[in-house]
């Protein structure tokens, strides 16, 4: 029958909520669930819908501090109070959110370790801020973070590549695992410079045993498709040769895409399709086809759905039609109050040349300063 993937999706996911004021909207993961199943994808014999269950404590514990995980749980249950330093306030039932989060994250990992889906696709996980001792931008449990160390202890794996593609440098996982030379981690992402973390430059590497197996590609503000898939062709296909993957793990935050709330980069549905398309293959090449994706950041929620349906798409290899049905524009002028997209597919963003050319240049000179920090060659057998 050939490819199957697995789309791991509740309701329960719009239970992870800071309230009505704060920007990460949990109605983008029912919108964008409801957006695939309008353009007939969950009628293919290649997508499985799973629902997901609640991660144990002790898988919790894999990366998380048993002090900061007590403190998720009591917080969760007086609704009160703040999880970091004032952007990640705890509500009312955060505690068993987050694990719901996390437990789809490892039914992901177990379908595909397991042999019994090709590909998952958890687009209610992706928290890669929170850190062993606290939360972080939005973030209380890592569950990618939890996933490497879960893949490492559960099924000996050596060599993990997580890959990460969010607006918002992946902290939580980079420093979480930066002396390990077993996770190969490249991140994507708006320089630190103009953005939170504020971290993820070119010159972090990792340090000790991990010198060189951690890689990141910070793009200046506004940069477009051609300079973002240029810096990612150029780089990630030979790393990951080099690297020899047992799996891919992948977080695809839609905050990357033009008009982003809270971010400034200008990449299209063009630059998700491509990248999911080539790390599905280098899937096949090197892991087995064990392909891993979480969703993550993304604060326009018109983009954010038509990117995981796009990313789904790809993944899977089914076709999707390119005008969005009304039904679906209803449902979002209905939540969002504000005139939906149309069509699945973004239009590329179109820069004047003189600053297309000057990110263009800035992105070719990140390239070459990424080439010169690693001390791990290209293209090795």
């Amino acid at each position: 029958m050939g490819e199957k993937t697995a789309l791991i999706y509740d309701d329960a996911f719009l239970q992870y909520d800071f309230g009505p004021a704060h920007p990460l909207r949990p109605i983008r993961f029912r919108l964008t669930f409801e957006l695939m199943r309008s353009l007939g994808m969950l009628e293919s014999p290649r997508i499985s819908h799973v629902r997901p269950s609640m991660a144990k404590r002790e898988n919790v514990l894999l990366f998380h501090e048993e002090e900061y995980v007590r403190l998720v749980e009591s917080s969760s249950k007086l609704g009160l109070g703040l999880l970091d330093m004032g952007d990640t306030p705890a509500f009312r039932g955060c505690f068993e959110a987050s694990l719901l989060v996390v437990g789809a994250s490892l039914q992901a990992v177990d379908l595909v370790m397991r042999g019994e889906v090709d590909h998952a696709f958890n687009i209610g996980g992706g928290f890669h801020h929170a850190h062993p001792r606290r939360a972080s931008g939005f973030c209380i449990f890592n569950d990618a973070a939890i996933c490497v160390a879960y893949l490492k202890r559960e099924y000996g794996l050596k060599r993990v590549m997580y890959f990460d593609m969010d607006a918002h440098q992946g902290d939580g996982v980079m420093y979480g695992f930066y002396s390990d030379p077993s996770l190969l981690n490249i991140d994507l992402h708006e320089d630190g410079m103009h953005l939170f973390p504020g971290t993820g430059f070119a010159s972090e590497v990792g340090e000790s045993e991990g010198r060189g197996f951690k890689v990141n590609i910070p793009y200046p503000p506004l940069t477009h498709d051609e300079a973002y898939l240029h810096a990612f062709n150029t780089l990630v296909p030979p790393l990951t040769r080099s690297f020899k993957p047992e799996i891919i793990l992948v977080q695809c935050g839609a905050d990357s895409h033009a008009n982003d709330e809270l971010a400034h980069l200008n990449i299209t549905t063009r630059s998700y399709i491509e990248i999911i398309g080539t790390l599905h293959k280098l899937a096949h090449e090197f892991s087995g086809g064990r392909l891993v994706i979480f969703g993550g950041g993304g604060y326009n929620v018109g983009n954010v759905a038509r990117c995981w349906t796009a990313v789904l798409s790809q993944a899977a290899e089914v076709e999707t039609p390119e005008e969005i049905p009304e039904g679906w524009r209803k449902m979002y002028r209905e939540y969002m109050r504000r005139e939906p997209p149309t069509k699945l597919h973004s239009e590329e963003v179109k820069l004047p040349k003189d600053k297309a050319e000057a990110i263009n240049s800035r992105v070719e000179d990140i390239i070459n300063k990424i080439k010169k920090h690693l001390q791990w060659k290209f293209n090795k057998t």
